[in-house]
C-alpha cells in the first residue's frame, strides 16, 4: 500500500505488493527522496530481492499517485547507485542491495549472513609462507617466522563482493579449506577457544587494478574500498592480521560518531 496524506492507494505490482510506502506531502523533504529512500530501505532489507520487477514509471506512478518525473527521479537515484537497473521491455529491477558494515569487531561472514546476504566463499590460498616484514610487525613475530596465509573470494547472490586476505601465526589453529568455504574465520578461531577481543583498523580507498577488476567483476580502474586489520584476543596477543578489498559499488562501511563530553 503506498499512503499520502493518511489516505492509502493499493500497489499492485507483484514485487511491491507487500511494501508500505508512507509519502508526505507536507514534508519539505521531496516526494522523489521519500519514495527512494524507502526503495533502498526495503532492498537493504530484502523485502525486495535482487530480480524482481518494479514495472515502468507510468505504471509506479499511477500505482504511488506520483508525477512520473517525480518517480523518475527516485529510480534514477537508485539506478546511479547501482541498486536498481532499467530494462528495455521489462521494467525496473532490482539488481542488489549495497552491503553496509558497522565498524565493530566482527567477521564478513556474519555480517552478510545476518543481513540475509546468502554469502558464499572461495577460498584460492591456503598455505603456510614465511612472513614478510609488514607481517611480522602486524602480528607480533619475528620475520622470516611461518604464518598461514588465506585468500578468498567472498560473494552475496553470486556476486562478487570482496577479496580477503588474512594471515595467521601457524601455531594457531587448523584451517581446514572445506570449513573457510562454509563458514567464517571468526566462528572458526571461535570454536577454537580464541577469545577476539580489540582490533585496530585502517579504512582507505583506491582503484582497481586489472586483475582485481577482474575478480570482482568490474572495470579496472573502479573505485575500491581497503582496508587493514590486527585482532587480539583477550590476552593482548595479535590472532591475525587482514589486508583486504571491497567493491565500493556493493559495500560500505557504516559507523557512528559521538561527539565527547
Amino acid at each position: 500500500m503506498a499512503k499520502t496524506r493518511g489516505s492509502t492507494r493499493a500497489v499492485s505490482a507483484s514485487a511491491l505488493d507487500s511494501l508500505d510506502f508512507a509519502l508526505d506531502r507536507g514534508s519539505p523533504v521531496p516526494l522523489y527522496y521519500q519514495l527512494a529512500q524507502q526503495l533502498e530501505a526495503a532492498i537493504e532489507h530484502g523485502a525486495l530481492a535482487p530480480g524482481n520487477l518494479l514495472g515502468n514509471e507510468v505504471d509506479l506512478s499511477g500505482r504511488l499517485g506520483l508525477s512520473r518525473p517525480t518517480v523518475r527521479q527516485a529510480i534514477q537515484s537508485l539506478v546511479d547507485k547501482g541498486l536498481l537497473v532499467r530494462r528495455r521491455g521489462v521494467g525496473t529491477q532490482v539488481v542488489h542491495s549495497q552491503v553496509k558494515r558497522p565498524l565493530e569487531l566482527s567477521s564478513l561472514y556474519d555480517d552478510l549472513e545476518a543481513a540475509g546476504q546468502g554469502p558464499t566463499t572461495e577460498v584460492v590460498r591456503n598455505e603456510r609462507v614465511p612472513a614478510a616484514a609488514d607481517v611480522a610487525a602486524a602480528l607480533g613475530i619475528a620475520e622470516g617466522a611461518e604464518v598461514t596465509v588465506l585468500e578468498r573470494l567472498r560473494s552475496t547472490h553470486g556476486q562478487p563482493v570482496a577479496i580477503l586476505c588474512n594471515y595467521l601465526p601457524a601455531s594457531l589453529l587448523d584451517l581446514d579449506t572445506a570449513r573457510l568455504e562454509s563458514t567464517g574465520l571468526y566462528r572458526m578461531m571461535r570454536a577454537a577457544g580464541i577469545t577476539l577481543h580489540s582490533a585496530r583498523q585502517t579504512v582507505g580507498a583506491r582503484s582497481a587494478t586489472a586483475e582485481e577488476a577482474g575478480r570482482l567483476d568490474e572495470k579496472e580502474g573502479a573505485a575500491l574500498l581497503t582496508m587493514q586489520r590486527t585482532a587480539y584476543d583477550d590476552t593482548g596477543r595479535p590472532v591475525e592480521y587482514g589486508t583486504h578489498i571491497y567493491r565500493a559499488s556493493r559495500y560500505a562501511f557504516d559507523f557512528q560518531l559521538l561527539v565527547r563530553p
